[in-house]
């Protein structure tokens, strides 16, 4: 069977929808990588440096078994207050995360590789500057209501895209880096390369 020219490290339904608006023809793979496992290892790092490791990671696990394709891994991680902030595991705990977090500032470090035959050929990191409201608690429960298991696919435990944008009371970054991967770098990179047209 032919392998795809471009693929996706990722079963993320929005990084998948950004690629496919973009106009991108590419196939989509879940990566083969224990995350809570390499988090662990590499705690250390800053949360810009471990979402760029994590995002390696991904990329170079689908590269190995193919290694004529160009491979897209990306990352996100949430850094408040010098730490590391990761995806809640059920509803109480983003409540108690997105409590913690209303009316301050959060940083996202969204990272996005390319790399070919286990070889990286491209890495980028962005940063956004999150500003949450002073929201109330039952704002907070009606939220949580409506967007019930999506806060957990997300790390902050908010669902930016959707009614989650109503926590925000300011926001300096990229859209795309909010939402996990930074597009206009990684296109950028697509037309120097060829792989979509200039």
């Amino acid at each position: 069977m032919p392998q795809a020219p471009i693929i996706l490290a990722s079963n993320s339904t929005a990084r998948n929808s950004m690629l496919s608006n973009a106009g991108l023809r590419f196939a989509a793979m879940a990566a083969k990588i224990n995350e809570q496992k390499l988090q662990s290892k590499l705690n250390y790092l800053s949360a810009g440096a471990l979402a760029l490791e994590l995002a390696k990671a991904k990329a170079l696990s689908i590269s190995r078994d193919n290694p004529l394709s160009l491979i897209i891994g990306a990352d996100q991680t949430l850094e408040f207050e010098g730490k590391i902030i990761h995806k809640a595991s059920d509803i109480e705990t983003a409540r108690v995360q997105l409590l913690a977090l209303c009316g301050k500032t959060h940083n996202l470090n969204s990272a996005v590789v390319c790399a070919k035959a286990d070889q990286m050929l491209f890495t980028h990191v962005s940063t956004a500057k999150m500003t949450m409201r002073n929201f109330s608690k039952a704002a907070l429960d009606a939220y949580l209501e409506v967007a019930a298991d999506e806060v957990l696919s997300s790390v902050g435990g908010y669902h930016y895209e959707g009614k989650g944008i109503q926590l925000f009371d300011h926001v300096d970054g990229d859209y795309y880096t909010i939402l996990g991967l930074p597009l206009l770098p990684l296109l950028a990179f697509l037309r120097q390369t060829s792989m979509i047209e200039a």
